[in-house]
This record gives structure tokens, sequence and C-alpha cells, in this order.
């Protein structure tokens, strides 16, 4: 199985779209969304994915209301952090900031997804994978990434832009 992981696209309408035709080229089962898209125009973009779309909220996440009434729209899943999602038998726990990963919340899950640094992470421990695919929102071309990880093997390949 493909999953999808994108992180912080702070309303960068032009990444999105792209973000959206590289996950359907990759042919994702499933995307992920860690957090701060900001508008619900944005997020109305992923409803072009030929996926499902799961997500938590991030800090910048403040018009919820807006966002709510797309996810309804759409069809998607979000809450609040923490989300435990399961992708063929990988316990997945996503997050928007890091630092609310302690080893007690993390205990138990094979893959945990975080945003809000912007920056790349692949640390493998114990099993595990804690990953975000860094930069996504940014206006430099070829310096933008968003992941796929396979699951149930926790390989990993950034998709640039």
């Amino acid at each position: 199985m493909k999953l999808g992981v994108v992180c912080d696209t702070h309303n960068n309408v032009k990444n999105v779209r792209r973000i959206v035709e590289l996950f359907n080229e990759a042919g994702v089962n499933h995307v992920v969304h860690t957090g701060d898209i900001t508008k619900a125009s944005t997020l109305d973009l992923f409803g072009e994915l030929e996926c499902p779309l799961s997500g938590v909220f991030g800090n910048n996440d403040v018009e919820r209301e807006e966002l709510n009434q797309s996810i309804e729209r759409q069809g998607f899943l979000f809450s609040e952090a923490p989300l435990v999602l399961d992708f063929a038998g990988t316990s997945t726990l996503v997050v928007h900031d890091p630092a609310s990963l302690t080893e007690e919340r993390m205990q138990g899950h094979n893959l945990i997804l975080h945003g809000h640094t912007h920056l790349l992470r692949t640390d493998r421990d114990r099993g595990r994978l804690i990953f975000n695919p860094g930069e996504c929102a940014g206006h430099m071309k070829g310096l933008n990434a968003i992941g796929v990880v396979t699951v149930p093997t926790l390989e990993i390949e950034l998709l640039t832009f």
C-alpha cells in the first residue's frame, strides 16, 4: 500500500495543485495531511485526489468552521492531533507539532507522521519510522517535497517539485 504524506501547505494553491497531480501519478492509496492547510479553498483542491484524505489540524488552521465545511463537503477525515490510523496493519500516529511526540505517545505505532518544522525527517528507531517530508509550500522550484511511504515495509520515496 502506498501512503502519501503532505504537510504545511499553507494556502499555496499552485503547489497544492501540483501535489495532487504527483500523488495521483504515483498511484497512492491514501493521503495524510499533517496540518497547516490554512484555508478551506486550499483544502477543497485535495478533492481532486483519486484516493481518500485524512489528517490533523495545525497551529495555522484557525478558520476551523470553513475547514470543517470543506472536510464535510469532500468526505475527508480530519481531527485534532493525535490521530491514529491503520494502513495494512501499520499503526500510524499523526500529529502536527513534533514537540507533542513523547515516547509514551509513540509506543505501539510503526509509523509516526508530523509536520510543523518544514524540515525533512526520516528517523528510524526500534522498528518504527518518524517521517516528515519537509517543505512543500515554498516558492523555490525543486526544493519542495512530499512523501510516499510504502506500508508495511516503511520504504520512503520523496517526490520533489
